[in-house]
C-alpha cells in the first residue's frame, strides 16, 4: 500500500493533522512493534499487552505514524505524527475497509474446520497463473489478521484470496461483512471449537455466516458431500458451485491414487487430465477441488490449474514432508487438529511408503469440550502395530488414548510413551534417540501443544 497520512485521516473521519504532516507516505501498517519497518503506520492494540506501551520501540523500527487512543490522550507521543482515534483496532478495520473499496479488487473467503489454509494456498496458486493475486499470510485470519492482510495489497491486485476464522458466533459475519466477498467458500464442518458450540449443526450455521457479506452477483462455494451445508445453502440466494468427491457434484474427482509424497486424481472438468498436488490424503483432493472450483469461475484453464496445483506453495506445517538430523522423513500437520482430521491423516501416513518403522506423535486436540477425553480416545481405531511401530502421545487428554491402546490390547506397555504437555524437551530427545535414516514420523496436534517446537528439535 501507498497512502499519505491525510489520506488515512480523511478515510478514518479524525481531526484534520497539521500541513507539515500531510504529505508523510505510508506504506505499510503493522500492530506488532518488532515486525515494523521504515515508512510503517503503527498500531497500538489492546491486547494481553498495551501496544502503547511500545511507541518508542516503533519509532526505533522507522514508524512514520501511529493511530493513537483517546484514553491514551494525556501520552500521547510528541516525536511522531499520531491520529488520534476512539479505538485502534476499530479504526484499523475501517482503514482496510476504505482500502479494500479503493482497490476494489475481487475478493475469494476462505473458511472451513479444516483446509482453509491449505485451499487458500492452492486456490492463489490457480489465480496466480492469469491474475495480481494476494493471500493472507500465515494465519492472519481473524479481526485484527484479515485487516493486514488486505493493507498488505500492492495497487495492481486483482483477486484477494483471503481466508477468515472462527471461533465463536458472529465472528465469521463481521469478517465477511469486512470483506464482502464475491466468492465465499466453505471446505468442511469438523469438530473445531465443538467445546463452545456443542454440535456440528451450531458449527455449521456460524461457518455459513461467510455468506452474510457476500455481493449479490457472488458465487458460494461448497463441500457437496456435507448435508449440514447443502442443507443451509438452500437459503443463500447466490449462485452455487459444489465440489467434493460425490459425483453430482459440480465438480468431483474419480481415479484417486497416493503416491509417496504426492496425490493425482482426474475430474470431471476433463476426464483424460491427471492433477497432482505435493501433499497427501483424500482431504487435500477436495480441498483441490474448492480450488478449482473458484478457478472456474474466474475462467482459468484445467491445464492451467493443474500446472499450479503441482508447484504451489505451502504454509509451513500443514501436512509438510521435512527432513530430520537422523536422516528420517518427518511429516509435520502441526498447526491444528480434531478427531476427523486426525484420523485422515493417520490413514495416509499408513499408506506412505517406508523403507523402515513408522512412528506417530500425537498432541492434545484442543476446544473439544465434555467429550475431549472420549474423541482422544476414538483415534485408537486408526493404531495398530502393522501400521505404526510406535506411539508418542503429548497432552492429558492423550491419557485416554493411552488407556484404550493399552487396556484393549492394540498396543504393549513398550510401544505406547507418554509425555505431559511442558514435556516437549524429553519427547525431542527421545524422538531423536530412536528415529533412523530409514524412518518416518508423522507429528499432528492442535497449536497450543506446540510440537512445531518438536519439529525443529528433529530438523536441527
Amino acid at each position: 500500500m501507498k497512502m499519505q497520512l491525510s489520506e488515512i485521516a480523511r478515510a478514518l473521519d479524525a481531526d484534520e493533522i497539521p500541513d507539515q504532516w500531510s504529505e508523510i507516505d505510508v506504506t505499510s501498517v503493522q500492530f506488532d512493534s518488532r515486525k515494523l519497518s521504515s515508512g510503517s503506520l503503527f498500531v497500538p492494540i489492546m491486547g494481553q499487552r498495551d501496544g502503547h506501551d511500545f511507541i518508542e520501540q516503533a519509532v526505533e523500527a522507522g514508524a512514520v505514524a501511529t493511530l493513537w487512543g483517546r484514553g491514551h490522550q494525556d501520552d500521547q507521543p510528541q516525536n511522531i505524527p499520531s491520529i488520534l482515534v476512539d479505538d485502534p483496532l476499530a479504526a484499523l478495520q475501517k482503514l482496510a475497509k476504505y482500502y479494500l473499496d479503493k482497490l476494489n479488487p475481487k475478493v475469494v473467503a476462505i473458511t472451513g474446520s479444516n483446509g482453509k489454509t491449505t485451499t487458500k494456498d492452492m486456490t492463489a496458486s490457480i489465480l496466480a497463473s492469469e491474475y495480481n493475486v494476494v493471500k493472507t499470510q500465515e494465519n492472519f485470519n481473524n479481526e485484527l489478521g484479515v485487516p493486514i492482510t488486505i493493507l498488505g495489497m500492492s495497487s495492481n491486485t486483482e483477486i484477494l484470496v483471503v481466508e477468515l476464522g472462527m471461533d465463536r458466533p458472529g465472528q465469521l459475519h463481521f469478517l465477511s461483512d469486512l470483506v464482502q466477498p464475491d466468492i465465499a467458500v466453505i471446505t468442511m464442518i469438523g469438530e473445531a471449537h465443538i467445546e463452545f458450540f456443542k454440535t456440528r449443526d451450531r458449527i455449521a450455521d456460524a461457518k455459513m455466516e461467510i455468506t452474510d457479506g457476500m455481493k449479490e452477483d457472488g458465487c458460494f462455494v461448497f463441500n457437496g458431500d456435507e448435508p449440514l451445508l447443502t442443507k443451509r445453502a438452500e437459503d443463500v440466494d447466490v449462485e452455487h458451485f459444489t465440489f467434493g468427491l460425490k459425483s453430482d457434484n459440480n465438480i468431483h474427482a474419480f481415479d484417486i491414487k497416493s503416491q509417496d509424497q504426492t496425490t493425482s486424481f482426474k475430474t470431471n472438468l476433463d476426464e483424460e487430465a491427471v492433477v497432482t498436488i505435493p501433499v497427501i490424503g483424500d482431504y487435500n483432493v477436495t480441498n483441490a477441488l474448492a480450488a478449482m472450483a473458484v478457478g472456474e469461475k474466474y475462467h482459468i484453464s484445467v491445464q492451467n490449474e493443474i500446472k499450479a496445483l503441482a508447484k504451489f506453495d505451502l504454509t509451513k506445517n500443514r501436512t509438510q514432508w521435512l527432513t530430520g538430523k537422523n536422516g528420517e522423513r518427518i511429516l509435520s500437520d502441526v498447526y491444528n487438529s480434531n478427531p476427523t482430521a486426525a484420523k485422515a491423516v493417520l490413514d495416509s501416513f499408513a499408506n506412505t511408503e517406508s523403507n523402515g518403522k513408522r512412528y506417530v506423535v500425537l498432541g492434545d486436540m484442543l476446544e473439544l469440550g465434555d467429550d475431549a477425553d472420549e474423541m482422544h480416545a476414538s483415534l485408537a481405531e486408526k493404531l495398530s502395530p502393522a501400521r505404526f511401530a510406535a506411539v508418542y502421545l503429548i497432552g492429558p487428554h492423550m491419557k485416554a488414548l493411552r488407556d484404550r491402546l493399552l487396556n484393549e490390547k492394540i498396543y504393549d506397555a513398550g510401544a505406547v510413551y507418554y509425555y505431559d504437555a511442558d514435556e516437549l524437551t524429553r519427547l525431542s530427545r527421545d524422538l531423536n534417540h530412536q528415529l533412523t535414516a530409514s524412518d518416518s514420523v508423522l507429528l499432528k496436534g492442535s497449536h497450543g501443544i506446540h510440537l512445531e517446537n518438536v519439529v525443529d528439535e528433529l530438523e536441527g
